[in-house]
């Protein structure tokens, strides 16, 4: 395979090469578990368990690693504000660890609904206190740190491409100094390692050199990935909301520490799933899960499949009516599939239709074109003269991951199962004119009947 993707970093699409042959290290942002997570933030796994599984499908071994922000991650991205586990355990009047807990276990269920792979390895932050100490120590030896009361930061100032993921302008942003930066040295300095408040006892903190506390958010993911997949490896991902602090951060801190230049080859980021007044965010409380999505009809894959149908770089606009056409557009197309009869001799069972599948990885290939490779998927249905659909779809599937082949399980009214019996009865007397009437009623509530041999099929229409 000819994989090229957009690197953030080089603003281009490249040539996907890994550090090792058909060996790739994949480190990916994961959730902050205070609070649920919604499907905007989901949208970010879809796109990153695609990246995957085009690269398992290209013959790659991945290893691939997932952090757990349980602690250190503020309310505010200027270093201030409450620790967001710590102010969820206050508010609901539980230990961090329960709630920490308590909505992992929910964002599992919801990768689990949705097909998404398991990454090789969980993390946690709490879990890697001494990790994220040691990479402190050796900034702090090496002249980067400096303290404050409140903490221990990073002196962006010694830095001079700090900020380029992002192409910030630093000068642009050091003039913005009416911005009360408190006693960090510059605007763009950032936290390693905060001080417990004097007036306040966290559940979570630790002692450290410096003084009991915790960590900033950054250095968490910088510790672990290091840990994991070693100095410098291949690809992070994340959504676009990280490029401009939280990813710019862990590049500044892990080249000075690492003296590895790019720490990370391909940096991946997805775009913004938008409601139509605005971002998606837990701060507005402008939210949906899963969970309310499936109250309201609809299953994880028909969420799965609207985010397909737009390229993962590429805002994608949420509405009911937007994904009920994505509800519709699947169910049509696993009815098509399950009335597919492979056009092939006797003997070619095993059987790939090339000219479509060539045509499904040249979008895969070509930056994850989701868009362009369920075309691909359409046509080849759609194709009379098509030989092989079958297995062709099970390759296809192996990265769409829409269970194309399984049909899913309905519960069927109990008027519905009668008129359906009663027709089975009539065509068996051959009274063909009420068979047709049956059939007429059963479409009007909404299902389908097929003719077998061994009898009827009952689906939804």
């Amino acid at each position: 395979m000819s994989l090229k993707l957009y690197n953030t970093l080089t603003r281009k699409k490249e040539i996907f090469k890994p550090i090792k042959k058909l060996e790739v290290g994949i480190y990916s942002c994961g959730p902050t578990v205070y609070w649920y997570q919604h499907i905007g933030n989901l949208r970010t796994y879809v796109f990153s368990d695609i990246l995957k599984k085009v690269l398992l499908y290209g013959g790659f071994k991945v290893k691939h690693i997932m952090n757990v922000t349980d602690v250190g991650h503020l309310t505010s991205d200027a270093d201030e504000g409450e620790d967001k586990l710590e102010k969820a355990a206050t508010k609901e009047g539980k230990k961090a660890e329960e709630i920490s807990k308590y909505y992992f276990n929910i964002f599992q269920e919801d990768l689990n609904k949705l097909n998404i792979l398991q990454p090789n390895k969980w993390v946690w932050a709490t879990k890697h206190i001494p990790d994220q100490i040691n990479l402190i120590k050796i900034l702090e030896k090496k002249g980067f740190t400096y303290q404050t009361s409140d903490g221990v930061y990073f002196d962006t100032s010694k830095i001079k491409d700090y900020g380029k993921l992002a192409l910030l302008n630093k000068e642009g942003l050091q003039e913005g100094k009416r911005v009360c930066v408190g006693e960090k040295k510059n605007k763009t300095d950032f936290a390693l390692w905060k001080f417990s408040p004097k007036s306040q006892k966290r559940q979570q903190e630790w002692n450290s050199p410096w003084g009991i506390g915790f960590p900033g958010w950054h250095i968490e993911c910088s510790a672990m990935s290091s840990k994991y997949l070693g100095k410098q490896f291949d690809i992070h991902t994340g959504g676009i909301d990280h490029i401009p602090i939280h990813h710019t951060n862990e590049i500044v801190q892990s080249e000075c520490a690492f003296e590895k230049k790019p720490w990370v080859r391909y940096w991946l980021h997805g775009a913004f799933l938008t409601l139509q007044g605005g971002k998606m965010s837990k701060s507005s409380g402008k939210i949906l899960t899963i969970s309310e999505l499936e109250k309201k009809g609809f299953s994880a894959l028909d969420y799965r499949y609207f985010c397909l149908t737009t390229h993962y770089r590429k805002r994608l606009i949420f509405s009911i009516k937007n994904l009920e056409s994505s509800k519709i557009s699947l169910q049509k197309l696993k009815n098509l599939i399950s009335n597919t009869k492979d056009n092939t001799s006797k003997g070619t069972s095993k059987k790939i239709n090339k000219k479509y599948l060539k045509e499904f990885e040249k979008a895969i290939d070509n930056d994850l074109n989701t868009p362009k490779a369920l075309q691909a998927l359409w046509k080849l249905i759609k194709d009379e003269k098509a030989q092989g659909k079958i297995n062709t779809i099970k390759e296809m599937d192996k990265v769409f991951s829409l269970n194309l082949l399984t049909q899913d399980k309905i519960k069927i009214p109990k008027q519905v199962q009668e008129f359906a019996e009663q027709r089975e009865k009539a065509r068996k007397e051959k009274d063909w004119n009420l068979a047709d009437k049956l059939r007429e009623k059963i479409n009007k509530l909404g299902y389908a009947l097929n003719d077998t041999k061994e009898g009827f099929e009952i689906k939804k229409s």
